[in-house]
C-alpha cells in the first residue's frame, strides 16, 4: 500500500532494498541494447491478440491489433482528426501495469536495457504527459500508477535479464510558483520577486516562503518533498531566450519549468545548495526503493559542471554502497560532440546521449542522402575530444536515430519511416545503429514502422497502444504485432550482437569498395549528384576476428562490389560464411577471400538489404 511521504528527513533507506536482495549492474553497458518509451504512449495492458511475458496469446484485452485496412481511421473527418489531433497533447492512459505485461514482447525484440520516460508526479493543472514537469520528486504520477507498479515493473524486467534506466530531471521543477506581473517574464540576469507557490489549480494561492513542516500545504499543490518549499532552492530569473548564451541557458528557466538552484563556483570548489542535496536523496530513493539500475540526466547542458559532478560522486557512492557497482549515468548534453565529451570527462558521466550529428547521419546515410564517411568519421581517432583510439567511444554514447524531441529537425519533425518508401530501409537503420560503435538505442514504435508524420512533438510520440492517438493516424487499434517483419528481423540480428562480442565491443572500420567487374580500383562509397545507390560496407574486428557486414542504399535494385578486408587476418581462399541477410535464400552461403586490395571478397547485398558475413 502506497504511504504518502512528505519530507525527506522521513526517509530510512535501511528499510527500503526489495526482497530478495538488489539486482546487479551488467560489467559493461556496451553489451546492452536501450529501449526508449514515453510511458504515457506505451500500454494501457487493455490490448487484445498479443502475447504476454510468456509468449502466451491474449483474447481477454479489448483494443484489437491493427491491421493496414486501419490506418487513418481517426481522421476520416476534418472533426474527427481535430479530435486526434488535440489527444496528442493530452494524457493519452498508458501505465506502468501496461508496461509490465509488454516485457516479454522486448525481450522477444532482443532489448537488454529498458529507459523510460519520467514516472513522477507532475503539477496538477497541466497535461504534462511526458513527465518533465515535476511536482513531487518523491511520487509517481497518479496517472501512470503507483510506486508499487514502479518496483513490479522493475521486479518483472530483472526476472527476464533487463535492466531499469529511468529519466530523471535536475535542471528543473515543474510550473512550481508564478512570477508576480508577468507570469512568464524572460531571463535579464536579475532576480524576479514571486507572488506564491501555485496550488492544485495553478493560482499562487500558497506563501513562497520556507516550509513550515508542522503546517505543510496542500499535497496536490506547491511541490514536494517540503524541503524544496524554499525560495532560495530556485533562480527565478525568467526563461531562456538565447539559447547559448552563458550563464542564461544555465539560470534561466526551461520555458515555464522553474529552474533549480544548484549552488555556484568552478567544478572544483563547487558550493553545493541544500536544493541539490536534497535532488541526491530523493533519486537515492529511487535507487533503493525500486531497483533501478541507471538514470538518463535531461538538460545536462543547463546544469553547472560542478553540480553534475557533485550528483554524479553520490550516485556512484551510493549505489556502490548498495552492491550497484556500475550504475549507469547517462547525459542528455546538447551543443556538439566537443561540448559532449569534455562535460563527460569533467563530471564522470557514464556515456552521453548521441543527439547532435549521430542521428542526421544514421538517417540520411541509410537513405542515401549522406557520405558514409561522415557517419564513420564521428567515431574515428579525433582531435575535437583529444582522443587516440577510437576503442572510447564503443561505451561513451548511446546512439538513435528517432526520439522524442529530435532537436536536429526544427519544426519539420517526423520520424525515420514518414519518407516515402523509407519502411523498406528502416531495418538498415536499426542495424547500422545496433551493429556500429556505441550504445544503441531503439525509440519505441520503430520496430513498428511508425511514421510520426505531422511536423512537431506531439506526432513523434504517437501511441503503441492505440487510444484516443494511436500512430498511424488511428484511433483503438494496438501495434504490439511480433509477426511484424521488421520486428522479427531486428530480432534476429540482436540476437546475433548478443552472441558474438565482436560486434558489441570491436573495432570498426568502413571499408573501400570497387565495381564487380573491375576489382583493382578502390575507394570509400560517396554520393554522386547527391544520392547514394551502392553498398555501404564496415567491419568490426576484436581479438583476431572479423566480421564483415553491408546494407545496400538502392531501395530497388540488389548491389555487388568488392569489399576490403584485413589483409593481415585472411589468406587467400579463405572463405567466410553469410549469417544473416535480408534474403534468406543467400544465408550460409560462402564467399572467398582473394587477393585484391590486399584481400577483399566479392558480395551482394539485396535491394534495400543488409547482410552480415563471419
Amino acid at each position: 500500500m502506497t504511504t504518502t511521504v512528505q519530507r525527506l528527513s522521513e526517509l530510512n533507506f535501511a528499510s527500503l532494498s526489495p526482497a530478495g536482495g538488489l539486482f546487479p549492474s551488467p560489467i559493461t553497458w556496451e553489451d546492452q541494447t536501450f529501449y526508449f518509451l514515453m510511458l504515457d504512449r506505451f500500454s494501457d495492458g487493455r490490448e487484445n491478440g498479443y502475447k504476454d511475458n510468456e509468449g502466451n496469446l491474449v483474447r481477454s484485452g479489448t483494443t484489437p491489433p491493427y491491421s493496414p485496412a486501419g490506418a487513418e481511421n481517426a481522421v476520416k473527418t476534418e472533426a474527427d482528426a481535430a479530435r486526434w489531433r488535440e489527444a496528442g497533447v493530452k494524457y493519452v492512459g498508458g501505465t506502468l501495469k501496461g508496461l509490465e505485461s509488454k516485457i516479454g514482447y522486448l525481450k522477444r525484440l532482443g532489448v537488454t536495457s529498458l529507459w523510460i520516460s519520467p514516472i513522477f508526479k507532475q503539477v496538477r493543472f497541466r497535461e504534462t504527459y511526458h513527465g518533465y514537469g515535476i511536482q513531487n520528486f518523491l511520487e509517481v504520477e497518479p496517472h501512470f500508477g503507483s510506486r508499487e507498479d514502479l518496483r513490479e515493473v522493475v521486479r518483472i524486467a530483472h526476472a527476464n535479464g533487463i535492466y531499469v534506466i529511468l529519466d530523471i530531471i535536475l535542471n528543473h521543477a515543474g510550473n512550481v510558483f508564478s512570477y508576480s506581473g508577468e507570469r512568464n517574464p524572460p531571463w535579464t540576469g536579475n532576480t524576479y520577486s514571486v507572488d506564491g507557490f501555485n496550488d492544485r489549480q495553478g493560482n499562487p494561492t500558497i506563501p513562497f516562503v520556507k516550509a513550515n513542516p508542522q503546517n505543510l500545504p496542500d499535497y496536490e499543490g506547491a511541490i514536494f518533498p517540503a524541503e524544496f518549499q524554499d525560495p532560495n532552492a530556485f533562480t527565478r530569473k525568467g526563461y531562456i531566450k538565447n539559447w547559448d548564451y552563458n550563464p542564461e541557458f544555465r539560470e534561466g528557466d526551461f520555458f515555464d519549468l522553474k529552474d533549480i538552484h544548484h549552488g555556484y563556483g568552478a567544478a572544483d570548489d563547487y558550493q553545493v545548495s541544500d536544493a541539490l542535496r536534497h535532488l541526491c536523496e530523493a533519486y537515492k530513493y529511487w535507487i533503493a526503493y525500486a531497483d533501478i539500475d541507471g538514470f538518463r540526466i535531461d538538460t545536462v547542458k543547463h546544469m553547472d559542471i560542478g553540480a553534475t559532478r557533485y550528483f554524479v560522486s553520490v550516485m556512484r557512492e551510493f549505489s556502490q554502497s548498495i552492491g550497484k557497482e556500475n550504475f549507469f549515468l547517462l547525459g542528455e548534453i546538447t551543443g556538439g560532440r566537443k561540448r559532449a565529451y569534455e562535460t563527460l570527462e569533467l563530471t564522470g558521466l557514464s556515456a552521453a546521449l548521441g543527439i547532435d550529428d549521430i542521428p542526421d547521419k544514421l538517417e540520411y546515410l541509410v537513405k542515401g542522402y549522406r557520405n558514409p564517411n561522415d557517419y564513420f568519421s564521428l567515431f574515428r581517432n579525433s582531435e575535437l575530444v583529444n582522443k587516440g583510439s577510437h576503442l572510447w567511444f564503443r561505451n561513451k554514447v548511446v546512439t538513435s536515430f528517432d526520439d522524442h524531441d529530435q532537436v536536429r529537425k526544427g519544426n519539420q519533425k517526423a520520424r525515420f519511416c514518414a519518407d516515402a518508401h523509407a519502411s523498406k530501409v528502416v531495418l538498415n537503420v536499426l542495424a547500422l545503429n545496433a551493429l556500429t560503435l556505441g550504445i544503441p538505442c531503439i525509440y519505441y514504435g520503430s520496430e513498428q514502422c511508425f511514421d510520426g508524420r505531422g511536423g512537431s512533438d506531439r506526432y513523434i510520440r504517437e501511441s503503441m497502444f492505440g487510444g484516443e492517438f494511436g500512430a498511424f493516424r488511428t484511433r483503438g487499434l494496438h501495434f504490439f504485432d511480433e509477426d511484424n517483419r521488421v520486428y522479427q528481423e531486428l530480432a534476429k540480428v540482436l540476437e546475433i550482437r548478443q552472441k558474438n562480442i565482436v560486434l558489441r565491443r570491436g573495432r570498426q572500420y568502413l571499408r573501400p569498395i570497387s565495381a564487380p567487374d573491375d576489382g583493382v580500383r578502390f575507394s570509400l562509397p560517396e554520393m554522386v549528384n547527391g544520392q547514394l545507390r551502392s553498398v555501404v560496407s564496415w567491419s568490426r574486428i576484436f581479438n583476431g576476428q572479423e566480421v564483415l557486414l553491408a546494407i545496400n542504399t538502392d531501395y530497388d535494385q540488389p548491389k555487388t562490389a568488392w569489399v576490403t578486408l584485413d589483409n593481415e587476418l585472411h589468406q587467400t581462399r579463405d572463405v567466410l560464411k553469410c549469417i544473416y541477410s535480408t534474403d534468406v535464400a543467400q544465408v550460409g552461403q560462402m564467399i572467398t577471400v582473394a587477393a585484391r586490395n590486399g584481400k577483399a571478397v566479392l558480395i551482394t547485398v539485396p535491394a534495400a538489404g543488409f547482410v552480415i558475413f563471419e
